[in-house]
């Protein structure tokens, strides 16, 4: 049988841990996360990292890797998850790439955008557009300047918004218009399963992990790691609303029902990107005989 990467990907809360968990069990191969934070040390009960047992139980790439305080790149993650690629290629023919963040995924599969480097000139420019006008005056400038990209980038992400605009200032282009990526051969076959369960039953199961989440101590965590607040790891929905209940802002109430609303706003962000980059098969979690279908094609 050819190498084979088995890709399971989808929104948040659709189940795709605990999907790559048992395959990786019955075949006996490794799992590579392609999730953004869960990549960092510390911040466990906020990215939504696996349980512990199934931790030592499966070997996990990518997972409590790096520092809290250190940063990181999809760039970086193409080159090192591609050089892990052909390693472990060399003692399994199967292996996972599991995770929802689609760039990580699309790196992999696809290569990377063509984008021009930025310069110093370039960044002040637009770090100074955010002393002046916050977040808001990126979100102004970008929806007028690329509203094609506006509509698909994650809002509130600052570091998003602000390559993008870098991007626009030097080429003088939209940000979208460069969104075309370098298509390579792969060393291996590739089989993509995207989870996509029904709207009303993922914010259900985001609604549920979020109490989890709280239940388990996320407010604990998140105090301790508040000399990391800047850092890239906290940069991401939960932390950031429950930073703003300790700093007093607002009522932890309102943080919870906050991390819920944008965990769903998150999600159909996922779904959004997934309908249109992936080239798999579409399948309700829910649909146990399609899962098993898909699973059968790998025996």
């Amino acid at each position: 049988m050819k190498n084979t990467l088995i890709v399971i990907d989808g929104p948040t809360a659709s189940g795709k841990s605990n999907l790559a968990y048992n395959w990786a069990k019955i075949w006996n191969c490794p799992i590579l996360s392609a999730d953004s934070r869960q990549l960092f040390k510390q911040v466990d009960i906020g990215t939504g990292k696996p349980e512990q047992n199934q931790l030592k139980t499966v070997q996990h790439y990518f997972m409590d890797t790096l520092p809290v305080d250190s940063s990181y790149s999809v760039g970086q993650f193409q080159r090192d998850a591609n050089e892990l690629l052909l390693e472990l290629f060399g003692k399994h023919n199967k292996l996972i790439l599991c995770g929802g963040t689609g760039l990580y995924i699309k790196s992999i599969l696809k290569g990377l955008d063509n984008l021009p480097e930025s310069n110093r000139e370039i960044k002040d420019q637009v770090a100074q557009m955010f002393l002046e006008n916050g977040i808001e005056g990126y979100q102004s400038y970008l929806e007028k300047a690329d509203p094609a990209y506006f509509a698909t980038v994650d809002k509130n992400n600052p570091r998003r918004l602000a390559r993008a605009i870098e991007v626009i200032l030097l080429t003088g282009k939209p940000y979208s218009s460069f969104k075309l990526y370098n298509q390579h051969e792969l060393p291996f076959q590739v089989s993509e399963l995207t989870l996509m369960p029904a709207r009303n039953t993922l914010y259900t199961a985001i609604e549920k992990r979020v109490d989890f989440m709280i239940k388990s101590g996320l407010v604990d965590e998140t105090k301790s790691l508040l000399q990391f607040r800047n850092c890239q790891a906290l940069d991401t929905v939960g932390y950031k609303e429950i930073i703003s209940y300790l700093d007093g802002n607002i009522t932890l109430e309102v943080a919870i029902n906050l991390i819920k609303q944008h965990t769903r706003n998150y999600a159909k962000r996922q779904i959004t990107w997934f309908k249109k980059e992936s080239q798999g098969n579409f399948i309700d979690p829910e649909n146990k005989q399609a899962i098993e279908t898909f699973f059968n094609l790998f025996k």
